[in-house]
């Protein structure tokens, strides 16, 4: 800290002050030099102790172009394909909250029409994730139980001669859509097409279902994209009932339209499509919903694609999808993340489409400022040291759980030997008096040897204070979780490991209960034996 700045500062509000500089300038000097000393979580535990006034924020709305009061229908569509994080969080919350403020309706679809993809696994660890964020929905429906209406779409655009069934290999296909130029099979008449579709249904025929669009648009996604293909895995809800099924464009296209959307959202990548959605409304004769785009999100270094993850859980470089270095539900969940800070993260965004990577800062920060007030305090010391007290009795201390909040209090059976930390131990010479946090001071008669011995020194005010735990502290490790990626490839040590000792009052704890360590952070019960308690660094 810069002392003229803090001068000036105290001038400011005590004008007074300036009548004797000299006594001013040696007090600030004092509280910057204890400051100096303490870590960055130190101090952020005695700024704790305080009130401050808030700024005032405006609110963010969820504004829908066009929207009507208590006639809005929203969807969230995921695939079920993998395990929802924190991208999913954000187009839910999206979604959720704007039917909620125009008191309508939000319909929870699941996009399963890959059967080589998809699992009943993912459908409940959606379902499951969403109920933890808070998130209630009206409907919940399969675009797989409605292929017999998609089906009879597609009929209707090769009917109307804007779909064609393609017998080329796809890669003149791909060649067609690059040059511009037709393949032969665009040029057959509706019936034929029809015909074809037929036999593609019941598998006599090796086909794709394309849209005819505008080979010379300067949108790409106009060249006769597919519309449906083949696939002949068992569908995990289906089984074999089906063998075409049916793309994106024209399974989202149908499904908005028989379930009424009013407002589909869906997040900025999707913005060429755009035409194509459009053109299947125009095409089959629908009126066209809003249109909501929005930003996609993902957290710096912390990747949501499955391409990158499933490795890395498949290879046992992470704990499972639940690790909580991933930005999946199951893993900010395990970190200590709590829903009310994902929806708080997530909807700062609003319906922008600035897109944008924070690191997990911002989320961590608005997770302490929620659990602050509920966390119970307890002490932590890292690398343990043994320190011998003389001269003091055998006590039951008895410690407040939060500094503020009414939370209780928990008691310390204290005997003449306790642990501190190494950090701690090493910064200390003989002769040091020092504060034992909540309980007496002590002086240092020795501090060599790997091991301390003190004198009961009272009660009286002293600078330092230290964390401790009694000799019958129990083991404790602490995972840290840190960015899973550094410069873009897997960082094996991205998660590090405290280990030491804590109260034993923390074998008492529920597995996935938050608590802060004083000077050392928020923390999440992962695991606990007789003689051993496990957690997760939160924030």
């Amino acid at each position: 800290a810069s002392a003229g700045a803090v001068a000036g500062k105290v001038i400011g509000e005590f004008p007074e002050s300036k009548n004797d500089m000299k006594g001013t300038m040696k007090l600030i000097s004092r509280a910057i030099g204890e400051i100096s000393k303490l870590s960055k979580n130190e101090i952020e535990t005695e700024m704790g102790k305080f009130e401050y006034a808030k700024k005032a924020e405006k609110e963010k709305t969820l504004e829908l172009p066009n929207a009507i009061m208590g006639n809005v229908t929203t969807r969230f569509p995921p695939e079920p394909s993998g395990y929802p994080h924190i991208g999913h969080a954000k187009a839910a919350f999206l979604n959720f909250e704007s039917a909620k403020a125009y008191e309508g309706k939000m319909i929870l679809r699941f996009d399963d029409t890959n059967p080589e993809k998809e699992s009943l696994e993912y459908v409940n660890a959606i379902k499951e994730g969403l109920s933890w964020l808070g998130i209630r929905w009206d409907r919940e429906s399969y675009t797989s139980d409605h292929m017999e209406e998609i089906y009879e779409t597609a009929r209707k655009l090769i009917e109307a001669g804007k779909a064609y069934v393609c017998v080329a290999e796809q890669e003149e296909i791909s060649k067609m859509r690059a040059s511009g130029r037709e393949v032969e099979c665009r040029g057959l008449s509706a019936k034929e097409n029809v015909g074809r579709w037929e036999q593609m249904l019941d598998g006599k025929l090796k086909a794709v279902l394309l849209y005819k669009g505008n080979l010379e648009s300067k949108n790409t996604v106009m060249h006769d994209p597919a519309l449906a293909r083949i696939i002949e895995a068992e569908h995990y809800r289906q089984g074999r009932k089906y063998l075409v099924w049916p793309g994106y464009d024209l399974a989202v296209a149908v499904m908005d339209h028989i379930e009424g959307l009013t407002h589909p959202m869906r997040s900025k990548e999707y913005e060429l499509r755009n035409e194509l959605y459009g053109a299947l409304f125009a095409d089959l004769g629908w009126k066209k919903p809003e249109l909501v785009e929005f930003s996609r999100l993902q957290i710096k270094n912390a990747p949501i694609s499955k391409r990158l993850l499933a490795p890395l859980v498949q290879e046992g470089k992470v704990m499972g999808w639940d690790d909580p270095r991933l930005p999946t539900l199951a893993g900010l969940k395990r970190r200590g993340i709590v829903p009310e800070a994902i929806k708080n993260f997530v909807l700062s965004f609003g319906l922008s489409k600035v897109e944008s990577e924070p690191d997990w800062g911002m989320l961590l920060k608005e997770n302490k400022k929620l659990i602050d007030q509920s966390s119970a305090h307890f002490f932590f010391v890292r690398d343990p040291v043994e320190v011998e007290i003389s001269g003091s009795e055998p006590r039951k201390a008895v410690l407040r759980k939060h500094p503020k909040e009414d939370l209780g209090s928990r008691e310390i059976e204290v005997g003449n030997r306790i642990f501190i930390s190494r950090k701690d131990a090493d910064s200390l010479e003989k002769g040091d008096e020092i504060r034992l946090k909540d309980l007496f001071n002590v002086k240092i008669l020795e501090a060599e040897g790997g091991k301390l011995k003190a004198l009961f020194s009272g009660d009286k005010m002293v600078e330092k204070k230290i964390q401790w735990v009694p000799d019958n502290g129990i083991e404790c490790r602490i995972l840290i979780p840190g960015d899973l990626l550094k410069d873009g490839e897997f960082d094996p040590e991205s998660m590090q490991v405290a280990g030491g000792l804590c109260e034993p009052a923390c074998a008492g704890l529920e597995a996935g209960q938050i608590i802060q360590f004083e000077r050392f952070g928020f923390c999440r019960l992962d695991a606990k034996d007789k003689n051993k308690v496990v957690f997760i660094y939160s924030c």
